[in-house]
């Protein structure tokens, strides 16, 4: 499930293998992009550089040229040597770009469209976006003030909520309400000032967390499974996040999931520790 790490982490990846590379070669399933390319080819660019923000990629290409992607709920990308067999089959892919070295191909991208600088100012979602959580310069205070004035919501619900906080998906909204004993159906106007810098605070370090590299300059393509605890043991790396009936890691008490939001996206939480 691609959440901001995931993101960051795919970008990363990219930037390593195509920043700074002339493309040699691009695909795509999609009628727009494939015009776009029949027009003023891909071909010949170069990778000026590949960007996240929050949960959109966007690779910048040479002649004013962006193509912005969002991965939703199944969409990825695999990173190939030339020659080298996909792991899924055609049909599944939706993107392909290729250098002298590599082959990058987005598999069920559900959403992809290329930009210019000014048409993607004006694009109505990712200019909006709230701030960054894995920006080096992110804005704590801003995230704050956003926070408080979605009063209104539901905790779960606004932690979701990109405008508010850019890079938190369902996984790390229940995690972070838990480690913060937040109940996620409160409404976010219950919340004190203690509460909304915890979940700011957990919101920074489960993100950071999860895109650590100690790799110099090699291309990284995996780094295991998402975690959100300390334990080492694969079958213990979350708190409460689809584990609906076992027992909490903390408590003993069994884990509690009911739907939230318009979205019907599944909440998790713990009934004593999260009151």
């Amino acid at each position: 499930m691609p959440e901001g790490d995931t993101i960051y982490r795919t970008a990363r990846t990219l930037q390593k293998a195509f920043a700074g590379t002339t493309i040699t070669g691009f695909e795509t399933a999609y009628a727009q992009l494939a015009s776009v390319d029949d027009n003023t080819p891909i071909a010949g660019r170069t990778v000026e550089k590949v960007e996240a923000r929050g949960k959109w990629l966007l690779i910048y290409f040479s002649g004013d040229l962006i193509l912005t992607m969002h991965m939703l709920m199944s969409g990825s990308w695999h990173l190939y040597r030339l020659g080298e067999k996909w792991h899924w089959g055609r049909s599944h892919m939706r993107v392909v770009l290729r250098n002298d070295k590599f082959e990058a191909v987005g598999f069920e991208v559900p959403v992809a469209k290329f930009h210019t600088a000014r048409s993607l100012e004006r694009n109505s979602a990712i200019p909006k976006l709230g701030p960054d959580l894995l920006k080096p310069n992110f804005a704590e205070d801003e995230a704050k003030a956003r926070i408080r004035a979605h009063g209104d919501d539901e905790i779960g619900n606004m932690l979701l909520n990109q405008r508010v906080m850019a890079g938190i998906g369902n996984v790390y909204k229940s995690e972070i309400c838990f480690l913060c004993g937040v109940h996620p159906f409160r409404k976010v106007s219950s919340l004190s000032e203690n509460e909304i810098t915890c979940l700011v605070d957990n919101a920074l370090k489960l993100l950071a967390a999860n895109v650590k590299e100690d790799s110099g300059d090699q291309i990284i393509t995996y780094t295991g499974m998402r975690r959100t605890t300390h334990n080492a043991d694969p079958s213990a790396r979350v708190w409460v996040y689809g584990r609906k009936n076992e027992q909490c890691r903390r408590c003993g008490t069994p884990i509690e999931m009911r739907r939230q939001g318009t979205g019907a996206r599944s909440t998790y939480w713990c009934p004593d520790c999260q009151r």
